[in-house]
């Protein structure tokens, strides 16, 4: 495809589709999901736009598995008894496939058989780097292969483009678009999120579209924190409607099983002190533009409310930080205690190690961070827990260096995989 936009994931698919095997590509709608299963396939099939298709996954499933391979099947969960077909087929033909989804079925046990025979891999909207508006001098794999080695680096974006980049999200057919038409876009996009894809889960219970959007707004105003389930409760209420805390939990599952929201999961090291670990997530949207959308946030409104400018900088952060993690299986986590010390982003890695991030929009607030860095790591218990590989302060300044302390300086802008 002359047109395709390179992902980060593009090399890790490659290479497992080299293998008999399928994969299971997943995330939100409209995240380049297709454009990256076609591009990788020698011959597809989609579900959502095809309706011959559909009707054929209910008479006779196995035959749309049929097509050179490795076969691209887009929105398989329209026809999720597909699951099995493809897990006997990789079984007994060695072959290899290609699925798709932006939702997950609400019944989950045919996909139990799936172990071992089927990959999952997580496809979120581009990071700046993929966009072209990182210029990645500084590598997130070279800061894990050599930890020490001094960074440098600038970032070509000024605060404006910064927030813009904010607002338009990494969706990938909304980049070219003038930012009057990518405001209406996502405001729609959340709209058919709650008309639309969330009735599409489950006959019952069917959910009010309404105080859907009520949650998405309350959402969109929380983001990048750790507002607690009967705060966003209170919040979605309108007039003499009382929103149950229940109710909002059963929104907010629905919202994740289409891939529209993502917690990122608190993080729990040894300490030295009596100090307790706060569990609780803290809220994000898949891609901060959709909270902007939510509230009716353009550019010029992030950049005369630095704070709400503050929290969706954080957001597009972890973002990219989770899309920049993902080929090497890393976690991005959070960590607040007891005592007030917190600390943005904690990317942890299958052997153990991990890197330790404070995000600050503004680069004058290098000192805090740093001073932030250095309370946490010193209060971690070393005959248990292991020092941080690296420490990371990410910015949306302009240059990359690395400080006296070991501390790295980033911009967000200059950051890459």
């Amino acid at each position: 495809m002359a047109d395709y936009r390179s992902r980060v994931i593009d090399a890790e698919l490659a290479n497992t589709l080299g293998y008999p095997g399928a994969v299971l590509l997943e995330g939100p709608r409209a995240c380049g999901k297709s454009a990256t299963g076609r591009h990788h396939a020698r011959s597809s099939v989609q579900l959502d736009v095809e309706p011959d298709a559909l009707r054929l996954a209910e008479l006779d499933p196995a035959r749309l598995l049929e097509g050179a391979q490795p076969r691209f099947i887009d929105e398989w969960q329209l026809a999720p008894q597909i699951w099995n077909f493809v897990r006997v087929a990789v079984d007994r033909d060695d072959a290899s496939y290609l699925l798709a989804g932006s939702a997950v079925p609400s019944d989950d046990t045919t996909r139990h058989s799936g172990a071992g025979r089927i990959l999952r891999f997580r496809m979120r909207p581009m990071s700046l780097m993929e966009t072209g508006a990182s210029t990645a001098e500084v590598s997130l794999g070279e800061l894990i292969r050599d930890p020490d080695a001094p960074v440098s680096g600038s970032s070509d974006l000024s605060v404006p483009a910064l927030a813009e980049a904010t607002v338009r999200g990494g969706w990938p057919g909304l980049q070219a678009l003038p930012m009057r038409q990518v405001s209406a876009r996502l405001r729609s996009y959340l709209d058919d999120t709650a008309r639309v894809d969330l009735q599409r889960l489950d006959a019952e219970p069917r959910r009010n579209p309404d105080a859907v959007m009520r949650v998405i707004r309350a959402l969109g105003r929380s983001t990048a924190t750790e507002v607690s389930i009967a705060a966003l409760a209170r919040d979605a209420s309108g007039g003499d409607e009382r929103m149950t805390d229940a109710t909002v939990q059963g929104y907010l599952g629905a919202l994740a099983r289409v891939f529209v929201i993502e917690d990122q999961p608190s993080w729990g090291p040894h300490l030295r002190s009596r100090d307790r670990v706060r569990k609780a997530p803290r809220r994000h949207f898949v891609d901060p533009s959709l909270a902007a959308a939510a509230l009716g946030a353009d550019t010029d409104r992030l950049l005369t409310d630095l704070e709400y400018f503050g929290q969706l900088f954080e957001s597009l952060v972890i973002r990219d930080l989770r899309v920049y993690a993902e080929p090497r299986e890393g976690t991005v986590r959070h960590y607040r205690d007891s005592a007030g010390r917190e600390v943005d982003a904690i990317i942890e890695f299958p052997n153990g190690s991990w890197i330790a991030c404070e995000v600050k929009l503004a680069a004058a607030r290098e000192e805090d961070a740093a001073a932030s860095l250095k309370r946490f790591a010193d209060n971690l218990d070393p005959a248990r827990t292991a020092r941080p590989v690296a420490m990371m302060i990410i910015t949306g300044g302009r240059y990359a260096y690395t400080r006296p302390d070991g501390i790295h300086v980033v911009p967000i802008g200059a950051l890459g995989a």
